[in-house]
């Protein structure tokens, strides 16, 4: 077996992604070797930051690259970016907010980075377009599959609590209720009382009968949307009768 090639049986139940039209790529997990030239470079140029150097030594578990099997072929195609690299440049991507042609230039310019992504000397950096087609060829469920992996793994390390997660996002599904004007009148009704209610605990207007109608009010409020919510003729008709006989 080639080392960093990824070789299983059809008994892995994973089916060669020719049959669905994609392009065969054989699943390939790490480059090549180290060339003359990085053996020859001072210990000082080799050795790599600490930020870098932690993640690093992360993503050396083969648990990060298990997310990206199911979309290469097992058998056959041309070998496929090595995922260490993959992964590496990507993390760079993201970490410094560059695009994929300054994420390339840089990487060909820096020694570091190269180590980092684990590209030797004397070979090329991956194009630009081989790593939007990566990128689009494993969708959000490598993404998914990989926040799993390092929350499992945060976990194990007891870096994290989790049995409660806790989200903020100002995008959240929600039921949009647009306001209608017996909903508003209803809600004028209960303020009036509440208000109503507060200058009576503060002594004033003590003689003044006030009679809450705020569930009345509520429920008209919600007969009159109740109707309102039908479209045919003779529901436009009810609500005309039930506004009618509310008000």
């Amino acid at each position: 077996m080639i080392r960093g090639w990824t070789v299983l049986s059809s008994k892995d139940g994973l089916k060669p992604l020719m049959q669905e039209g994609i392009e065969a790529i054989v699943f390939r997990t790490v480059g090549d070797q180290c060339s003359l030239w990085e053996s020859l470079l001072p210990e000082e140029v080799r050795r790599l930051p600490e930020e870098l150097a932690r993640v690093d030594a992360l993503l050396d578990d083969p648990a990060f690259v298990r997310p990206f099997v199911p979309f290469f072929d097992l058998r056959i195609g041309r070998p496929s970016t090595p995922m260490e690299t993959y992964l590496r440049l990507m993390l760079l991507k993201f970490r410094y907010r560059l695009g994929y042609e300054s994420l390339c230039r840089e990487v060909s310019d820096s020694i570091t980075w190269r180590m980092f992504c684990r590209i030797p000397l004397d070979v090329a950096v991956p194009h630009p377009r081989t790593l939007m087609k990566l990128t689009t060829r494993c969708g959000t469920a490598a993404v998914d599959g990989l926040n799993e992996t390092l929350l499992a793994k945060a976990a194990e390390a007891k870096l994290l609590r989790n049995n409660r997660i806790r989200t903020d996002t100002t995008v959240v599904p929600a039921n949009v209720a647009y306001p209608t004007d017996s909903g508003l009148l209803a809600k004028a009704v209960r303020r009036i009382a509440a208000t109503s209610r507060r200058i009576r605990a503060a002594g004033g207007a003590v003689r003044t009968r006030v009679r809450d109608r705020s569930r009345a009010a509520g429920k008209r409020a919600h007969a009159v949307a109740a109707k309102l919510r039908s479209r045919a003729a003779v529901g436009r008709e009810q609500a005309t009768a039930a506004v009618l006989k509310s008000w």
